[in-house]
């Protein structure tokens, strides 16, 4: 989520344990330090959207310098339970979650040295990331034509809530907020029934992903001018730019999408089914696919209530309690095996535990160990992307706030 206030009021490396298939596909992966490695990141985020940004930056290999307010540091510092370590220095499982890697120093924006001291930082960086809400920078002296002539090589990462300008530019962004005004939970929840969250904070994590991708095509840009260029995104542009097909429904089909539940809209059968003891989602997306699905659970692929896709999706409901009605007698074991063997897209419904023990989850090295300094062993999920050539960048702890002032700042000169 973007801050609400105005102004923030606010190891040796570690090698994973597993041993993830490399981008040659021989299972191993190439030693590095990441593509990104020498880019230094000044980092004036909190909460989700920025960190994530900087997450994704860091895990190329990028030195990200967490910037945080005294005291209590970024918010989700203080987001839980649960909570992490030794009760006099507990640790917050949500910044644990998205701070890996990073370094963080202790500046109070307003205090007139330690504003200084983070302009001397930013007149040596690459790149510059700030989720404030638009006008904030303007008022710490951080504005677009300031940081111009500080650092005419800087990247600049501004994320907001609803953009910058406009009838609600100036409006507080969080996440589910964004999730109802965007249209997401519109379409979200059971057929019928009322409007539902995403169960994860998807604005903030597509706005902080489409920041960093951003900030990568204005640095190889920059390779070309040797100037740097301000990239601005938002919880709102990044939810509206995924809707797909959603939106199309509507900007050229004229149908407003409405809650599915955990059908698909436009496909049949596409959804998730009752086994006798657990759930599958299976998808049958090609006429092909049914003629091979539909005697596992004992229906004519021919029959004319079910025999092109429009028809399936037109008797839906029908059809879904005849699936259901066939799976219900078996397993969810049982039935992956026969749809496996048929060739029909499937998949168990997991949860969070049964996610961290797949050992496919193990095989691809998406769990970072580290050991934290006060919290001990820490298992956090891990960057998705590997580089055939420049490796991937060991995963180092979250910071403790203040932890790298000394190395980062120097001494202070108070």
């Amino acid at each position: 989520m973007t801050p609400t206030e105005s102004v923030q009021d606010g190891a040796p490396d570690q090698v994973r344990e597993s041993d993830p298939v490399g981008a040659d596909g021989t299972g191993t992966e190439v030693a590095g330090t990441g593509p990104l490695a020498g880019i230094r990141v000044v980092d004036l985020t909190r909460a989700l959207s920025g960190p994530y940004a900087t997450l994704m930056l860091a895990d190329a290999g990028a030195e990200v310098i967490k910037v945080e307010r005294p005291g209590a540091g970024d918010d989700s510092r203080g987001w839980g339970p649960p909570f992490v370590g030794p009760d006099d220095a507990p640790e917050s499982t949500y910044f644990l979650s998205i701070n890996r890697s990073k370094r963080s120093v202790v500046l109070d924006l307003k205090d007139p040295d330690d504003l200084a001291r983070l302009r001397d930082l930013i007149a040596e960086a690459d790149v510059l990331v700030d989720n404030f809400r638009p006008g904030v920078m303007d008022r710490l002296g951080l504005g677009a034509s300031d940081l111009e002539e500080l650092n005419d090589r800087l990247i600049v990462l501004s994320i907001s809530g609803f953009g910058e300008g406009g009838p609600d530019g100036d409006r507080s962004g969080f996440d589910q907020i964004v999730q109802g005004e965007a249209g997401f939970m519109g379409v979200t929840g059971e057929v019928g029934g009322g409007p539902m969250r995403f169960g994860i904070p998807i604005t903030d994590i597509l706005s902080g992903m489409f920041g960093a991708y951003g900030v990568v095509a204005a640095l190889h840009a920059r390779t070309r001018t040797g100037k740097g260029q301000r990239v601005t995104t938002s919880l709102l542009a990044s939810a509206v730019a995924v809707h797909a097909y959603q939106g199309t429904r509507w900007t050229l089909g004229g149908d407003v999408p409405q809650t599915t539940g955990n059908r698909h809209a436009t496909i049949t059968p596409y959804g998730a089914f009752t086994c006798a003891d657990g759930w599958v989602n299976i998808t049958v997306g090609s006429e092909g696919l049914w003629r091979r699905f539909a005697p596992l659970v004992g229906i004519d692929p021919g029959d004319p209530r079910y025999a092109t896709n429009r028809l399936r999706v037109v008797n839906v409901d029908e059809l879904e309690a005849e699936i259901n009605q066939a799976l219900i007698g078996e397993t969810v074991d049982v039935w992956m095996e026969r749809l496996a063997a048929a060739g029909v897209p499937a998949g168990r419904i997991r949860a969070m535990d049964e996610v961290y023990a797949w050992d496919q989850v193990e095989h691809l090295g998406l769990i970072d160990r580290v050991t934290h300094p006060t919290a001990g062993e820490l298992a956090l999920p891990g960057s998705p992307v590997r580089w055939s050539r420049s490796g991937h960048r060991p995963p180092e702890p979250p910071p403790r706030l203040g932890e790298h002032d000394d190395e980062v700042l120097g001494p202070d000169p108070g």
